[in-house]
């Protein structure tokens, strides 16, 4: 065996050892932002706030003492959703891990009394019940129900009766039969199609807000369907029924004056398969209440551009174009400051278009990309996750936890591991710690349920379930503003 030459190779040939520079990394909590309820009273859980003060506009021309409620459905769907909401209005327990509801009467809760009236029923009659379950082709049948529901609605609408919501009260069988249907046009390929989405859309035609609410859901039929808490599905549908009818559960307290926050995603309408619109939501004032607007039509071939669409800088102009021309209408002055979220980045053209639109108006802006990441996390000492508000930075790139630890409740209401959200992008003239503050508030406007606290601010949770319901709109229809309609 040879032996290896020994070489005397100089120092400067010697490989130096590579040097990382440590990551930088800085941490920071944003405290819990309070929520403003009846007689400017705060807290930071609405399910703490509404027991003890009332909704915010209670007092206010806003409030309705007596909330007239029409009813679809079967003869005993129908009987469901009346006792239930009936019932509920009294209250609903809790337990160690769930909120009381405290009902919907004068006295409490919501301090407004339903009212249910005979002639507010329209019955889907047991011979209309059957044509439609005796349908065998999917798309006939889903097609009949949204005729019969639109029949059942015109007839509701036109009757000389106050009226200021409506509940389909949805069987188990037409819902099990015609939720979904799925199928093939010729010329456009496959479509799917969704009842709550196309119910939605067409009923915003009629000008009422509407609920659908499955026998199962009421707790007085056997069903089998896992259900949350009692006391959640009272909490969810009253909250969200106050909303509808033009109250105002809750308002922040820490959002900026004369702020326009913007929440931008695309959508395909129904039957194209290479067209995008966008749609845009936006919190107008201090309330953080939302008006819907539909964006313009373009092509996006996926193969082509790739999966995230995004928009010309002539498109991004028109865009807020449209977004200021609305806000002036409404407000009657233009906003002094633009925010816009969006959940993938700004692409140059994008953003060129963005700022010179909001440039020439002379307003403030941000543009910030919000994107849920499960990629990086931080780890607490202890059998709990960080805190909710706890915001990290690592290196440039910046995190926070919209979820979490809620000290003020003194435990974490979540089964799976939080994961926070990555500022992927900002441009404009707030600082990042305000920006996210904003953000914080933003997640607690979610009037579709109590919670204090919720993953994505509503301009972009808002958004997506609207682009759902938009897809059903004809685009010779002009779509409700109101979020109320798409709720």
């Amino acid at each position: 065996m040879k032996a290896r030459k020994k070489t005397n190779r100089p120092d400067s040939y010697k490989v130096a050892p590579i040097t990382l520079d440590a990551p930088r990394l800085s941490a920071d909590w944003i405290e819990e932002p309070s929520l403003r309820f009846a007689d400017n009273h705060e807290h930071v859980d609405p399910k703490t706030g509404i027991p003890l003060y009332g909704p915010r506009s209670l007092g206010t021309f806003r409030h309705k003492r007596e909330v007239h409620i029409g009813i679809i459905g079967t003869s005993e769907s129908a009987d469901f959703a009346r006792r239930y909401y009936e019932e509920a209005s009294f209250g609903v327990d809790g337990d160690d891990d769930h909120t009381p509801f405290p009902g919907c009467r004068t006295d409490r809760g919501f301090r407004c009394d339903l009212v249910f009236d005979t002639k507010l029923i329209e019955l889907i009659t047991r011979s209309e019940h059957q044509d439609i379950l005796g349908i065998r082709n999917s798309r006939d049948r889903f097609e009949k129900l949204l005729l019969i529901l639109e029949l059942k609605l015109r007839l509701l609408t036109q009757k000389d009766h106050p009226l200021d919501y409506i509940i389909f009260a949805l069987p188990t069988d037409l819902y099990q039969r015609c939720k979904v249907v799925d199928y093939v046009e010729k010329g456009v390929g496959h479509i799917h199609r969704d009842l709550r989405r196309a119910f939605k859309a067409m009923a915003m035609q009629y000008q009422k807000p509407t609920q659908i609410l499955l026998d199962s859901t009421t707790g007085l039929t056997d069903s089998k369907r896992g259900l949350d808490h009692p006391s959640v599905i009272a909490w969810n549908l009253f909250t969200g029924l106050y909303f509808k009818i033009d109250g105002l559960p809750w308002a922040p307290t820490a959002l900026p004056s004369g702020s326009c926050y913007i929440g931008i995603s695309f959508f395909r309408p129904l039957g194209e398969s290479s067209t995008l619109r966008t749609s845009v939501v936006q919190a107008f004032d201090e309330n953080g209440e939302g008006l819907i607007l539909r964006g313009h039509r373009f092509h996006w071939d996926e193969r082509q551009h790739g999966k995230s669409p995004h928009l010309t800088e002539e498109m991004s102009e028109k865009l807020i174009s449209m977004v200021m021309d609305r806000y002036k209408a409404e407000q009657k002055q233009l906003p002094k400051r633009v925010v816009i979220h969006k959940t993938s980045r700004f692409e140059p053209q994008e953003r060129i278009g963005f700022e010179a639109a909001l440039m020439s108006r002379g307003c403030l802006y941000d543009l910030v990309s919000l994107m849920p990441t499960n990629s990086t996390r931080l780890l607490r000492a202890g059998q709990y996750p960080p805190l909710r508000g706890t915001l990290f930075s690592l290196g440039s790139i910046s995190y926070l936890y919209t979820t979490g630890y809620l000290p003020a409740l003194g435990k974490y209401p979540h089964g799976h591991v939080p994961s926070p959200l990555q500022i992927a992008d900002h441009v404009g003239d707030t600082a990042k710690s305000e920006l996210l503050r904003e953000v914080m508030t933003l997640t607690k406007m979610n009037w579709n349920s109590a919670n204090m606290e919720g993953l994505m601010p509503i301009t972009l949770r808002f958004s997506r379930l609207v682009g759902d319901v938009l897809r059903e709109v004809p685009g010779d229809r002009e779509p409700q503003p109101k979020y109320k309609f798409y709720m």
